[in-house]
């Protein structure tokens, strides 16, 4: 199975929603439209002649920068028989975190969606039981979103060259 392929089959299916096939470190990686998860999803899963039926990952990346695309969902997929490797990636804005739960795909992803929802604020649609999982359930805010400093700038208990800087 080859990345040409994949990119042929999953583009003659799809067509527009699918775009930037690359390969980053080994893993072929592409983007689909927040609004065909699912059925991307389900097709790389049922079809036999792809079968990427384990879900090794599923988390979230920010992007404040990329207006209208701030929040990325990333599926990391494994064909266990050919031992190929993708990552699936839908872009999100960040005023509507909407997009679709795959647990009725893969049951791995309860557990996955529900930290990303908790670290990044992603919605995940017809998710059965989408609440916080490692944060209190006061806390209103997501920790893993690149809005806040990375450290305060006003310390002085610190030297900067002490940590090489």
């Amino acid at each position: 199975m080859t990345n040409e392929y994949i990119q042929q089959i999953l583009s003659d299916k799809f067509g527009t929603a699918v775009s930037n096939f690359e390969e980053h470190f080994g893993i072929f990686s592409f983007d689909v439209l927040p609004s065909e998860n699912v059925a991307l999803l389900q097709f790389l899963n049922e079809e036999e002649s792809l079968a990427f039926r384990f879900l090794t990952d599923l988390t979230g990346v920010h992007f404040p920068d990329r207006v209208g695309e701030e929040l990325c969902v990333v599926y990391h997929l494994h064909n266990l028989v050919a031992n190929k490797r993708i990552r699936v990636r839908s872009y999100l804005p960040i005023a509507q975190p909407d997009i679709a739960s795959v647990v009725n795909l893969y049951s791995a992803a309860n557990w996955m969606e529900r930290e990303t929802y908790d670290f990044f604020g992603v919605n995940f649609v017809g998710h059965p039981n989408l609440v916080r999982i490692l944060n209190v359930d006061e806390m209103n805010y997501f920790p893993m979103r690149k809005e806040y400093p990375m450290e305060d700038p006003t310390r002085t208990d610190k030297d900067d060259e002490m940590f090489g800087r």
